[in-house]
């Protein structure tokens, strides 16, 4: 069984987590503000999802700093 190195910097899997932070970002402000609205559900839900999606990637951020 081949040994897996654990602390290998992935460059791609990096992008991808910067890209995905951006879009969670991108997509949770514009909830908030209301520019991106779900049909059949009132603003006050979707404004409130778009708080947890941004609250998930700050979380996301500060994990990712102190290494999880």
């Amino acid at each position: 069984m081949a040994k897996k190195e654990q602390n290998k910097f992935n460059f791609s899997a990096f992008i991808a987590w910067i890209v995905g932070i951006l879009v969670s970002l991108a997509v949770g402000s514009a909830m908030i503000q209301g520019v991106l609205a779900v049909p059949l559900i009132p603003q006050l839900i979707t404004a409130i999802a778009g708080w947890i999606v941004v609250i998930g990637a700050i979380i996301s951020i500060i994990a990712a700093l102190f290494g999880r």
